[in-house]
């Protein structure tokens, strides 16, 4: 039987296409912002908020709560626009992505936007502060998870690899890391800068639990976080081999785009592809 029904996967799918359209918008109207990541990860980011985590949209600090930490921030866009769709902001706050004063920031900032567990924007920091919620929550008895999102580039920060070593030590099983596996940073391709592969035999090494899933399957993606619910006795790491600019021609696997926003006809064009993604939803479900 599978984790997930057809027609919920169809919604959640539908959604991702919003949300891409939405980050289009956001960045067009920023003038600036990072278009490659976010577009990759929107099937995830709604997978998450749409199915899997336990979150009450319109009470942020609930205390039983999953916590999501998103380590590499700078594809916050793509958190904020799946957050809005998923009640926790107005609509009007897509169009501040980092304007002087927003909550909407280049990186996000716990302390502008309710439902934000941390700051960030060091890249390599946030598997050591979600392994530490993880820890606390153990220690406090909790049963809320903890789910890390990573690039697959921050691999190479060695303060990353401190936590891998520590969640894998300490037997974190409420800790699911899941790998923006893209294979592109701001320079050019991951494994002609510093190669990360074989990363999955790296996480195992570490007592970790690794899975390998289509990051765009969200049938897949959803039946490997169950999984790791099974885990019992180590954390479990999700590589989520995902395309970069997911969804528009002009930018898929294009490493260019990892940190530059579209102009207004490139928008268009990026509008125009997304229609034809949801087009090809639709039918693919009828």
């Amino acid at each position: 039987m599978p984790v997930i029904h057809d027609d919920k996967v169809k919604k959640l799918e539908e959604i991702a296409v919003k949300v891409r359209e939405d980050i289009i918008a956001m960045l067009l109207e920023a003038k600036s912002g990072h278009s490659a990541g976010p577009l990759g990860m929107a099937d995830i980011f709604v997978a998450f908020y749409f199915h899997i985590l336990h979150h009450v949209p319109k009470k942020p600090d609930w205390e039983d709560r999953d916590r999501l930490i998103l380590s590499n921030g700078h594809i916050c866009p793509v958190r904020y626009a799946t957050m809005v769709e998923a009640g926790y902001y107005p609509r009007t706050w897509l169009k501040r992505l980092r304007k002087f004063g927003s909550p909407f920031q280049g990186h996000p900032e716990r302390e502008r936007c309710p439902g934000v567990e941390t700051t960030s924007g060091p890249l390599g920091s946030g598997l050591s502060q979600a392994a530490g919620l993880a820890y606390a929550a153990r220690m406090d008895g909790k049963t809320w998870r903890t789910y890390c999102l990573t690039s697959d580039a921050e691999h190479g920060c060695g303060i990353f690899w401190e936590a891998v070593m520590f969640a894998g030590r300490n037997k974190l099983s409420n800790l699911t890391v899941v790998v923006d596996r893209n294979n592109i940073e701001i320079d050019g391709f991951t494994e002609d800068i510093m190669p990360l592969e074989p990363l999955r035999e790296k996480y195992e090494a570490f007592n970790w639990h690794v899975l390998d899933v289509n990051g765009h399957d969200i049938e897949a993606f959803v039946a490997a976080v169950e999984e790791a619910k099974s885990i019992y006795e180590k954390p479990t790491a999700i590589i989520a081999h995902t395309i970069p600019g997911r969804g528009v021609s002009f930018m898929e696997n294009k490493f260019e785009w990892h940190g530059n926003p579209p102009n207004v006809e490139q928008a268009k064009q990026a509008m125009h592809d997304l229609r034809t993604l949801g087009g090809k939803i639709r039918s693919e479900h009828e």
